[in-house]
């Protein structure tokens, strides 16, 4: 069975919730940007490679996603509303059934909590358990087959930053 390696990756630390008039341009800390390129240069460590980043546009996420492209981890990144804040698993599933083939080998996500542990609840089982929690710069690996995703994905991958610093 042909599979897509998908990776969920939470955004690193970011300024205090509330601090910014417009949450979207809240960016990563100081401490968020050191802990995000050590955890970058460890997944680059593990040969990991991805044939697309693709981050939600709010600053934060984005200097993630920058931050493993700078890396290596990929040459391609691209930004996605769907992505956002209560983003649209639908619009960004339609998307992700287009750009899955035999060819596209591993996609890295880069986003925020709740959604992509819901996302990948909703893969893995096909509904919302909410058992599946990401920290910060944390990381959710599954398998994604080609036919028939929803509810028949595989967990590979559950990693705390912690377990990469």
């Amino acid at each position: 069975m042909t599979t897509t390696e998908l990776y969920f990756i939470r955004h690193g630390l970011a300024g205090e919730h509330g601090t910014y008039e417009n949450d979207g341009d809240r960016p990563l800390t100081p401490e968020g940007i050191r802990k995000t390129k050590q955890i970058a240069k460890r997944l680059s460590e593990l040969s990991l490679q991805f044939e697309l980043i693709l981050t939600s546009p709010y600053v934060r996420a984005f200097q993630t996603a920058e931050i493993l492209r700078s890396v290596g981890l990929s040459q391609q990144m691209e930004t996605s509303d769907d992505l956002l804040p209560e983003g649209d698993f639908e619009a960004w599933f339609s998307w992700f059934e287009g750009w899955q083939s035999v060819d596209q080998k591993a996609l890295a996500i880069v986003g925020h909590e709740p959604d992509l542990g819901e996302w990948a609840e909703r893969l893995i089982w096909g509904e919302v358990r909410n058992r599946l929690k990401l920290k910060k710069a944390g990381i959710i690996g599954i398998n994604v087959p080609l036919d028939d995703p929803i509810g028949n994905s595989e967990l590979f991958w559950l990693v705390p930053p912690k377990v990469l610093l």
